[in-house]
């Protein structure tokens, strides 16, 4: 009689739909980072109205100057 030994650890469905949910979340949360504009916003904001007009900015395009290079207005 033969016997057949498997060290392998038996990982259910249930616990590899967790592991790629968490590998997904993780993966988007980091992208969300990346792509974030907003410090560059409050920087602008925390600026006078002098030195937004010298940057050629009002303070009502603020948003559309940050986003320019994704979002044509």
């Amino acid at each position: 009689m033969a016997i057949i030994a498997s060290n392998r650890p038996r990982i259910g469905l249930a616990a590899l739909y967790s592991g790629f949910r968490d590998w997904l979340a993780r993966g988007t949360e980091a992208y969300i980072r990346q792509q974030s504009r907003r410090a560059e916003i409050e920087v602008l904001k925390a600026k006078s109205d002098a030195e937004l007009a010298k940057m050629g900015l009002t303070r009502d395009r603020i948003v559309q100057y940050v986003f320019s290079d994704r979002i044509w207005f």
